[in-house]
């Protein structure tokens, strides 16, 4: 622990004042008092400053009004104490974006074909033209067209720079997008302040330095503070020591309190005394930023003496991909140590990776084929058949027709593999994440968004989601009378409404109160905790004001708190006496406080005594009537300690919330939103099973969720409360039992009673369960800073937007701005429609890759040259990639998607009727390809384009083909836009505006690059006849789609189905042996050449955890506990991962450093995991 304590004494502060804006302390002074904790620091405030009200004094801070606000005094403090803010990490230049992109292995070997094939063309070698080199070198009509040999060259160089700058742009605009999402993020976040007097929220980047704020439960703190008051406050600070028991806070023992820690019990006020990067967080930011020109070599750890890791991820959204090919060479020992578990793999991605690496092979095998079979072609026809020897002035000559085979066999492989899927899946994601803002989605983590797609069972809460968390009272059980509606405040007796005013005005948190409605005839507003609001209405309905009793007892009279917890389900509050004795003031569950009830206020509000019989008839006749009508009920009670016992031990809970008084039980009702039912029934239908899981006792949840319409009359499920739950799950030795949670959850709809722990227990027993094919995927809603791991372990975690705290919104992924459970439909419905985006332009790309591949293959076998040249072969490439992956990517969800079952872990990628379409497709654009090669000049009358020499001008017959191609995949591109078998592809096309302007857009640039593309893309203007036949042919595709979604697909047995999920049985072995996990099966494929493969693959995955690369380059893993890593700071770009550790491989702890490589965090999903642990000097090299 630091204790270099500069003692200051407290006169210097004149010394110091013309640069430290005349304040009573220095920002040494206060960051050296900062880095103590407990008894050291209440020490060394006492003897420096005397108490935390003499740091308020100099701080020139009222510690009950807080600062004026006056904008003179807070400039002066910004410029004395710095602000609140973390500058965030620089983002990466155009240039630098476009270096990456030029690492693509593909590109490179097409640069490296390009930059010979120009070398060759300008060099002419003497005698060249003889005979001797037989017919090579004839047919050059004259000198200017064998002169025009460097075009094809330059405009493969040139198509190349177009690829590349569009990846650039895609990369820099997402980029740009990420972090305009960040900084909406960020302003959204508030801190509760006291300016002037006045409870205020302000962003957190203005708090000051003196500003005195209002902490309570689930608050991250967003800067340093000294606490002032404080009830009953526990804070988790393991995000900084990496200790996972709560810290008690209090001011005769440890009042320091920490940014970026969190609260997790009671309340409290503290005067802010560090902000931005003099606070704890942002000492350490700047320790870690201190070294960021080493980042770009390698990645800085730093020990901590907890043995924490503070790990840099440098903000490198492809790092994986460029530093790739010469480390994981290196680094393949250190990576076999991190067993990644499969279940951490996005659905979508373990598919992807697979069918990629199919693809790839198949692509790299076609075109070793192609090069090899014109080689030996050439080399057979030329040395053998024409029986030439090899001259010397004709090497070049030859080299040159040996560099155009290799250009043909590299283009025939850039059309092989899929490199618009890493685009499509970016585009498909951050559209819907675009859009998904529109439907109050904030989609925290990218993949969350397509695992939603997937989703079988929601376990939502019950209050604010499927309730519209306006709670009122409209039961009351006052003065043994029970009212149907609100009382009168003449029927109730003077001595008990006035007992009954008092204890809710003052045992309720002083930041909920009940403002007047902002709009004229509207409801008055709520602010604060929405059960301590009922019940201040309530106060007001009996014509009492809790103001004047507020302020007549200040928070600081309060004597002791007990603050409401989970585990107490109550919330009590002690006042002190005239007399020297003391009033507890009680109120929480209705069962749990009655039990502690010995008394009752009758008619006359008088106390009589209240027996264990006498309970079980009031919750027969009182509480059991109104939890039926779905009411919650509230007990609010009392309790007296003479002044003669003496003060009792306030620490022994059950000795104190005990012998109460009950004044009254309330019902407060919580009304269903009017949308719920609906959109439950649409979950049912579309295959999710829906549960509610909420606090509340048996009967009132059961009642809601008969009106929400999760029970449905006459149907067999189990409505049951968390204790019986934990009886039946567990066994004796109190472990749960996977085996018995298996008879439990399949009908379990509503758990009552429930605590944050069953919660937890639910939501993994179902994710682990094997009883149900295939494994469920769990979405959950949390908004209690206690349901931090089920949202953690839940495959998608909805943080509540409104009523969600700050820890609770940091473990999830996705958080609902306006907290209601129709958002989590509209949430499935973009999940759906990401996966079908991706179907969609994986059936269109296919189609178009394997007639490419083929005609380009037999094309070269046959006539030996390839019928599409290399420069038209990327502009098709630029078509079905960039623009494709674009049209498709973008089309917008429809009701329809939610007609079906989810598709589930296994379901492959194509299915049996995508490999019709794509077949039947095929084999019509192969038929008419090869009819126009071989048949085209007689139909067309036009002369044959085959066997031209080297060189020689384009051919009509060539530039036909070229553009029929073209057109097929036009109209295909319309086919592609169904992928279930539906025969209306037009459907709902001109609700995509996209769609239509990359169709129209690509046609006319065709037309373009046919009249005016001339030699660099080997065209020649057409007539308009041909044109017109060219069209023709390219509108039969829709007549023939229309064929094969006559043929029904259960008759074709033979079509097999590609991109299934990993399989059980896969995963088992990928268990046993250690490191052999997919990723290693993947790193043995670039072995045997995928590397360019998986370049594209590692942009998916970095593309997809882009978001978490933004939010943060720091990581923490602390060894005791994984799970409380938690975060470092309120600002969003820093928030550490650990959002993802739910969802993250553990890695494997072993003696020595694990390095780990960015293709392995392929597997890890969640965020951008395993920092890149590599050396940055490697550039990938042919």
């Amino acid at each position: 622990m630091a204790n270099n304590t500069a003692d200051h004494p407290p006169g210097n502060s004149v010394a110091e004042g013309n640069h430290d804006g005349d304040f009573g302390m220095a920002v040494t002074d206060l960051r050296d008092l900062m880095e103590l904790r407990s008894a050291e620091a209440v020490t060394k405030i006492q003897d420096t400053y005397g108490d935390v009200q003499g740091i308020c004094r100099r701080l020139k801070t009222s510690p009950i009004e807080g600062l004026s606000g006056n904008p003179v005094d807070l400039e002066k403090r910004h410029t004395s104490f710095g602000k609140n803010f973390i500058p965030p990490k620089k983002a990466k230049s155009f240039l630098s974006l476009v270096w990456e992109a030029l690492q693509d292995v593909t590109l490179i070997i097409l640069e490296i074909a390009a930059i010979i094939s120009l070398g060759l063309s300008f060099y002419h070698p003497p005698g060249g033209d003889s005979e001797a080199c037989g017919q090579v070198a004839g047919g050059v009509e004259d000198e200017g067209e064998s002169q025009a040999g460097w075009i094809e060259g330059a405009a493969i160089l040139f198509s190349v720079i177009i690829v590349v700058l569009v990846t650039a742009f895609n990369d820099w605009s997402k980029e740009k997008q990420f972090r305009g999402l960040q900084s909406r993020i960020e302003q959204e976040q508030k801190f509760t302040v006291i300016r002037k007097g006045q409870v205020i929220q302000i962003p957190v980047a203005e708090l000051v330095v003196g500003d005195i704020a209002q902490i309570k439960y689930g608050d991250l703190l967003p800067a340093d503070g000294i606490l002032i008051q404080g009830n009953d406050l526990k804070i988790d600070e393991s995000s900084l020591t990496g200790e996972s028991d709560q810290v008690r806070k209090s001011l005769a023992k440890d009042p320091m309190l920490l940014s970026g820690t969190h609260v997790m019990e009671g309340s409290g006020r503290m005067v802010v005394s560090a902000v931005g990067l003099n606070s704890q967080t942002g000492i350490i930011f700047t320790l870690l930023g201190a070294s960021e020109h080493d980042e770009e070599k390698k990645v800085k750890k730093t020990k901590t003496q907890d043995g924490i890791a503070l790990e840099i991820q440098p903000l490198k959204s492809e790092e994986a991909a460029e530093s790739e090919e010469k480390e994981e060479k290196e680094e393949v020992k250190p990576v076999k140590k991190v067993n990644v578990t499969k279940k951490e793999k996005s659905v979508l991605q373990g598919k992807l990776t697979k069918l990629a690496v199919q693809i790839g092979k198949a692509g790299l095998i076609m075109s070793a084929l192609t090069v090899i079979i014109l080689i030996l072609f050439f080399v057979i026809d030329t040395f053998a058949i024409q029986g030439r020897s090899w001259v010397a002035e004709c090497t070049p000559i030859y080299i040159q027709y040996f560099v155009k085979f290799f250009i043909i066999g590299v283009t025939v492989l850039v059309v092989a593999v899929p490199e618009g899927l890493p685009l499509a899946v970016t585009i498909s994601l951050a559209y819907s994440v675009k859009k998904m803002m529109k439907d109050n989605n904030l989609v925290r983590h990218l993949d969350a968004c397509e695992t939603m797609g997937n989703a079988t069972a929601i376990c939502s809460d019950k209050t604010g989601t499927l309730t519209m968390n306006r709670m009122t009272v409209v039961q009351a059980y006052i003065g043994d009378t029970h009212y149907r509606t609100v009382p009168e405040p003449d029927a109730i007796k003077p001595e008990t409404l006035e007992t009954l005013v008092n204890s809710i005005s003052i045992n309720s948190a002083y930041t909920t109160k009940i403002l007047p409605p902002e709009k004229e005839g509207g409801l008055p507003r709520h602010v604060g905790n929405k059960t301590e609001c009922a019940l201040l209405g309530l106060v007001l309905e009996l014509k009492g004001d809790y103001q004047p009793i507020r302020e007549e007892i200040p928070e600081e009279k309060l004597y002791k708190v007990y603050t409401f917890n989970s585990s107490r389900k109550s919330m009590s509050t002690v006042l002190k006496n005239a007399d020297g004795g003391f009033r507890m003031y009680s109120k929480g569950a209705s069962e749990i406080v009655l039990r502690k009830c010995s008394r009752i206020l009758d008619t006359q509000g008088q106390p009589r005594i209240f027996k264990p019989k006498d309970r079980d008839e009031m919750v027969r006749k009182v509480i059991e009537p109104m939890a039926c009508d779905g009411l919650r009920t509230i007990c609010v009670a009392f309790r007296d300690f003479p002044a003669e016992g003496g003060e009792p031990n306030w620490e022994i809970e059950n000795d104190i919330l005990n012998e109460l008084t009950c004044i009254a039980v309330v019902g407060i009702e919580d009304p269903v939103r009017h949308e719920v039912p609906e959109a439950i029934a649409k979950c049912q239908r579309a295959g999710i099973t829906v549960r509610m899981v909420t606090g509340d006792n048996i009967n009132t949840a059961r009642a809601i969720a008969t009106k929400c319409g999760i029970l449905l009359p006459g149907e067999d499920f189990l409505c049951m409360e968390g204790k019986e739950f934990n009886q039946q799950i567990r066994n004796d030795q109190g472990e749960v039992e996977q085996e018995r949670l298996d008879k439990v959850w399949p009908k379990l709809r509503v758990l009552a009673r429930s605590s944050p722990t069953d919660k937890h227990t639910l939501v993994k027993g179902i994710i682990d369960s094997t009883v149900l094919q295939p494994r469920q995927v769990v979405a959950v809603t949390g908004d209690g800073t206690n349901d931090g791991p089920a949202l953690k372990k839940a495959d998608v975690g909805f943080a509540m937007g409104i009523a969600g705290t700050d820890v609770a919104k940091e473990a999830s992924d996705i958080i609902l701005t306006d907290d209601n459970f129709t958002s989590i439909v509209k949430a499935v419905m973009w999940g759906r429609n990401v996966y079908d985006s991706i179907s969609k332009f994986l059936q269109f790309q296919l189609t178009v890759n394997v007639v490419a591949v083929i005609v380009a293959f037999t094309g070269a076998c046959i006539t030996q040259d390839s019928p599409l040249k290399a420069v038209q072969m990327l502009w098709v490439n630029l078509i079905m990639d960039t623009l494709a992956s674009l049209a498709l990517a973008t089309e917008p969800p429809t009701e329809s998607l939610l007609l079906r079952k989810p598709y589930g872990r296994n379901k492959p990628l194509i299915s049996r009727t995508m490999m019709k379409n794509i077949l039947g497709h095929a084999v019509y654009q192969l038929v008419i390809i090869f009819t126009l090669l071989f048949a085209g000049e007689t139909i067309f009358d036009i002369d044959s384009g085959r066997n031209t020499p080297l060189h020689s001008p384009p051919t009509e017959h060539y530039t036909i083909v070229f553009n029929v191609f073209v057109m097929m995949q036009l109209f295909n591109e319309i086919n592609a836009r169904k992928i279930h078998g539906e025969r209306n592809v037009f459907e709902g096309i001109y609700r995509n505006p996209i769609f239509c302007s990359v169709v129209l857009g690509t046609f006319v640039l065709q037309i373009v690059i046919v009249q005016f593309g001339g030699k660099p893309f080997s065209c020649t203007a057409l007539t308009i006849d041909q044109w017109l036949w060219c069209v023709f042919i390219g509108v039969g595709e829709l007549l023939w789609g229309q064929l094969i979604s006559a043929i029904p697909t259960h008759h074709l047995k033979f079509l097999k189905e590609a991109g299934h999920g990993t399989t059980k049985e896969e995963m088992h072995e990928e268990e046993l042996t250690e490191g052999a996990d997919e990723i290693d099966h993947a790193e043995m494929e670039l072995r045997r050449g995928q590397i360019l493969w998986f370049r594209g693959l590692n942009r998916i995955q970095t593309q997809i955890k882009v978001v978490n690369a933004f939010r943060s380059s720091l990581r923490l893993e602390s060894p005791e506990s994984r799970s409380s890593i938690h975060s470092f700071m309120p600002h969003p770009e820093f928030v550490p991962l650990s959002e993802e550790e739910a969802r993250n491989p553990p890695i494997e702890e072993t003696g020595d450093e694990i390095e780990s490589l960015p293709s392995a965090s392929s597997g890890a999903t969640g965020g951008g995991e395993l920092p890149s642990a590599l050396p940055r000097s490697h550039e990938p090299s042919i």
